[in-house]
């Protein structure tokens, strides 16, 4: 379940506002990379009103508060009742009586110290609609429909943008109102297209380079740079553009701007959209629907009928929905939504079993659709007040009757409310599968930001809180205030404290029934930790949920979960892409470089020298490894000899040497290997399409990209030398510098240079070459020998991206905009370049809260123990379109083979032989009884048995238990905490074919 959306828009304006202290980066960081400066500036002057503060509501005014709006109102003055606790995670049990929303305010204002939270006086909203004004944006939950419209009615009428939303159990809603002529600035919140021109004809046919894609559509509009010939295209207004195919499109007339000659880049350029939103009163009637799922295409009519029938029948039964699962009411609802259907201009078939399910649930209220329908409202409210991504237009219905369960009881007397906090979900499920649910062990793997939306919705829907419950959290990671932003259940006074501690205390305040159910745990899940998350943990568990950002991680739980047969649900955010190239044309290009340059100068060669130092025979062991022994010997060299710094000093004359090296001198050198003449062997100019001639730059001091390269590098190269910073500021460094003298550089024309990456290295000698052995042996004779270093080491960098004062983004800064002003390609800001250079994942709080909702929908299946495959989901969403797509998990490959007493079908997946610990003779009698003859018996690396092995060499081995078989081959013993032993096998069948089968497992005896 993913969120991909990315836009950085004036990234300049964004460092101006930190600077201003108008936008805290360490807690805003990530959002900033999906919506924009501009857009949290925008953000950062609404005035937003919450209505009603049950769980929907008060997931919205999480979200809304995490983003950073100027202030924050909430309305709610019913009081706490208990079935509240169901999905309002900021309520307590003291808490019941008192109203909701003088109790849930000064909870929702920890958030976020940046937004005001205040309450919405009266009893009457409608009473006194002129208070609405002070708002930019209001939110209706929990409002009869009769309320809605006349508050509708106020905000169309005074361009108050309006958002309605409810739950009713397994079903929920939102609509919006923005008002006439709503602009959109940025439909999609993704980058902008951009390509490399290969040719534009005279009618206007534009080519993108090696039949790229050009990732454009019909009406998108494109600028032009570097264009030869049609000089007149470039930097004019931009046009309009026609897709003719993948890697072609029209940009109209192109008569009196010359012949094209060469060269060109082409950028999309983002144009505001305009929506026209119609009042509820009128929605109602003809109402636009979003789509969620389009396996329920004619769902949302019959719930738009059925929701309205809802809202007549607590009109006439005092304000009260319909009774759980009580007939008699869903016959009312029922005629209700027949006589609307009646009464309107198109035939509607009603479907009678989904109407009488919404009555059934429409007292339910169940946390995990507060937080799907929380996520996408807050968005919505953000949309509004920003002008940043695509707007829901008008309605959107949603329902996950896949949920309910099919192996419990549901009924009238078992679905009634019994006084708990859970009276909410037992209004859905019923009082059996609620006790069900609270004896689930579940292991969450990653307490960051979708581990505690998790963490929450779990202790709303009381899992593990039974007698045989438990629920176990990992996580190695300690709080960082950038994470405030989105991991709502941390505070500014745990910055520093471990992850699965705090959040598993927080979720024990919101519900003190998990308190001694929860195990908190800080170890890593992988190969190294199997000593703690052994086969008896494993096996002790129902399933498990991943809450990880790191791929690796992910795909190793996932194998963990097969082989344990345990139900793992996963959900994530998209990140971003990136690429590097040799010769750069885009900023992305001269970050990736800086970044390596980062590691070549202060990880790399400290390392190296630390191994020489430490280890006897570090210099024979590099020089077996063909390839990089003359530069790792280089380098020792340069960092033990030649570049040896004795002074803050010495180190600031270093920087500034690497300045010339990398800006000046290799980019002579380069334009003396490749004139800006040159053609290519096939006679094209050489500096064409993605490669731009570079232009060697002249050191100024008083540039402060310049002078900040040699700030950031002579602070690292210092760092590595133990070497103390002695105050020096901006002008001491000036000094330095500008008294050196700087040698002139002539290129050389011993010096080949690759042109193209897939090139041979042409500087590459061969391995034991003379020339390359002599200079091995003078390079070493260059090093002084490690005893006469005794005690002396290096400090290699760690790369840590969030400390400000370290220089670590300082460098990679300065050091990719220089090589960015060498090509002539735009410079990036600090921030950006932390973002791509730091590999930052942008995150939003809604995303979070709406992809958690929907794991934990898919867990009450999973609890429920469905084995019918359609009833799951996989989901996708993108809040910027916004886009919902829902489809069905695919079966597990199935196979077969021909077995004595017939054909035998496999589930590659699942299956699995287990056996005991028995010899090698009894392991292939045992498959040669179900008619397969084994070929070859391997574990891990160790090949154990292969029917081509001599007898000699077989018949020691056929007595021996498979463990020790496994160990008298590997020479290594079976680990204590170890309690099985995989194997794989091949063999042939009764066809004497070939075929695949499952893996054996082997059970030790201990």
């Amino acid at each position: 379940m993913t969120d991909g959306t990315m836009q950085v828009d004036n990234p300049q304006e964004t460092v101006e506002l930190i600077k201003q202290g108008e936008i805290d980066e360490s807690l805003y960081s990530r959002q900033l990379y999906v919506l924009g400066h501009e857009a949290m500036k925008r953000m950062g002057s609404s005035n937003v009103l919450v209505v009603g503060l049950k769980g929907l509501g008060v997931e919205i005014a999480k979200n809304i508060a995490l983003a950073g709006v100027k202030s924050l109102t909430l309305y709610d003055p019913a009081p706490v009742a208990i079935s509240d606790l169901s999905s309002q995670f900021f309520l307590q049990q003291q808490d019941v009586g008192k109203p909701r929303a003088e109790v849930t305010a000064p909870r929702v204002a920890e958030l976020n110290s940046y937004v005001p939270v205040t309450i919405h006086e009266g009893d009457n909203l409608v009473g006194n609609l002129e208070q609405l004004k002070r708002y930019q944006a209001v939110v209706l939950t929990q409002t009869p429909l009769k309320e809605q419209l006349a508050i509708a009615d106020f905000c169309h009428k005074n361009g108050i943008y309006l958002t309605i939303t409810d739950t009713f159990g397994l079903f929920g809603y939102i609509f919006n109102d923005f008002g006439k002529n709503f602009t959109v600035g940025d439909p999609t919140g993704e980058d902008p297209a951009n390509g490399i021109v290969a040719d534009i004809s005279e009618d206007g046919l534009v080519s993108a380079l090696d039949e790229t894609r050009h990732g454009l559509e019909d009406g998108d509009f494109v600028t032009f740079t570097e264009v030869k010939g049609m000089d007149g295209l470039n930097n004019s207004a931009p046009r309009k553009i026609t897709v003719k195919g993948p890697y072609t499109f029209t940009i109209g007339d192109v008569s009196g701007l010359g012949t094209y000659q060469g060269g060109g880049l082409y950028t999309q350029v983002k144009m505001p959209k305009f929506i026209d939103f119609q009042p509820l009163e009128e929605q109602l009637k003809k109402p636009e629907f979003l789509v969620s799922d389009f396996a329920k295409f004619d769902r949302p009519q019959q719930l738009h009928i059925g929701i309205q029938a809802l809202h007549k029948f607590a009109e006439t039964h005092e304000r009260q929905l319909p009774r759980p699962h009580n007939d008699t009411d869903a016959q009312e609802v029922l005629k209700i939504a027949t006589e609307l259907a009646a009464a309107e201009e198109e035939k509607i078939e009603l479907d009678e079993k989904i109407l009488k399910e919404l009555s059934y649930q429409a007292r339910g209220d169940l946390n995990p659709l507060a937080a799907f329908f929380g996520g996408i409202a807050a968005q919505e409210v953000l949309k509004a007040v920003s002008g940043k991504f695509n707007p829901v237009h008008q309605w959107m219905y949603f329902d996950s009757l896949e949920s309910l369960p099919s192996k419990s009881t549901r009924s009238e007397d078992s679905c009634k409310p019994i006084g708990s906090r859970y009276d909410g979900q037992i209004a859905v499920f019923g009082k059996e599968y609620q006790e069900k649910l609270s004896n689930v062990k579940q292991f969450l793997v990653g307490a960051g930001a979708i581990g505690c939306e998790t963490l929450k919705n779990w202790a709303m829907m009381g899992l593990g809180t039974g007698p045989q419950g438990k629920i176990f959290v990992t996580d190695m990671d300690q709080i960082e205030k950038s994470n405030l932003n989105r991991q709502f259940l941390f505070r500014t006074k745990d910055v520093g404290r471990l992850k699965s501690e705090c959040a598993s205390a927080a979720v024990q305040v919101m519900n003190p029934e998990l308190n001694d159910k929860i195990v908190t745990l800080r170890d890593r899940v992988g190969p190294d930790t199997e000593h703690i998350f052994n086969e008896d943990f494993w096996n002790g568990l129902d399933g498990v949920t991943n809450a990880l950002d790191n791929v690796d991680a992910r795909t190793y739980v996932d194998r963990r979960c097969v082989f344990f047969r345990k139900p793992l649900l996963e959900s994530g955010t998209l990140g971003t892409k990136g690429n590097t190239q040799s010769f750069p044309n885009r900023i992305e290009h001269t970050i990736a470089w800086a970044r390596d340059l980062f590691q070549t100068y202060f990880v790399g060669p400290p390392e190296a020298v630390n191994l020489y130092l430490s280890q006897a025979d570090y210099i024979d062991q590099t020089l077996k490894q063909a390839g990089n022994e003359k530069q790792t010997l280089e380098h020792l060299r340069d960092f033990l000899v030649t570049d040896k710094p004795l002074t803050f000093d010495d180190c600031i004359v270093w920087a500034r040497q690497q300045f010339e090296a990398q800006y000046n001198n290799a980019i002579q050198q380069l334009l003396y290997n490749f004139p800006r003449d040159s053609k290519t062997s096939s006679g094209q100019p050489f500096w064409s399409g993605p490669k731009r001639a570079p232009t060697p730059l002249k050191f100024d001091s008083s540039n402060p990209t310049h002078l900040g390269f040699v700030i950031a590098g002579a602070n690292l190269h210092a760092f590595n030398y133990d070497i103390k910073n002695p105050g020096a500021d901006k002008g001491y460094y000036r000094k330095v510098v500008d008294d050196m003298i700087i040698p002139e550089f002539t290129p050389s024309s011993n010096v080949k240079i690759q042109a193209n990456e897939n090139d041979p290295d042409p500087n590459a000698q061969p391995a034991g070459s003379t020339n390359d052995s002599e200079e091995i042996e003078k390079l070493v004779a260059t090093l002084p020998s490690p005893k006469s270093l005794a005690g002396f080491r290096l400090h290699p960098v760690e790369f840590e991206k969030d400390d400000d004062t370290n220089h670590h983004i300082d460098f990679i800064t300065a050091a990719s905009n220089l090589r960015a002003d060498n090509y002539e390609i735009p410079q990036a800001d600090r921030h950006k370049t932390k973002f791509i250079a730091g590999k930052i994942i942008p995150a939003i709080a809604t995303a979070t809260a709406l992809v958690t909702g929907l794991v934990a929908l898919e867990l009450f299946k999973v609890v429920d123990g469905k084995d019918d495959i359609e009833q799951y989901k996989n989901g996708f969403i993108n809040l910027a379109l916004p886009f919902f797509g829902f489809s069905e998990p695919i079966g597990s490959e199935k196979g077969k083979y021909q077995g004595k007493e017939g054909e035998v079908t496999i589930d590659r997946l699942w299956d699995r032989f287990e056996v005991d610990d028995i010899p090698l003779q009894e392991f292939l009698d045992y498959f040669a009884s179900k008619g397969l003859d084994i070929t070859m018996v391997s574990s891990g690396v160790s090949l154990l048995y292969a029917s081509f092995y001599p007898p000699s060499k077989v018949k020691d081995r056929l007595p021996l238990p498979m463990s020790k078989l496994v160990e008298h081959v590997s020479k290594k013993p079976v680990p204590e905490h170890q309690k099985n032993i995989i194997f794989e096998v091949t063999a042939e069948d009764q066809t004497e074919e070939d075929v695949e089968v499952p893996y054996v497992m082997v059970k030790l005896a201990k």
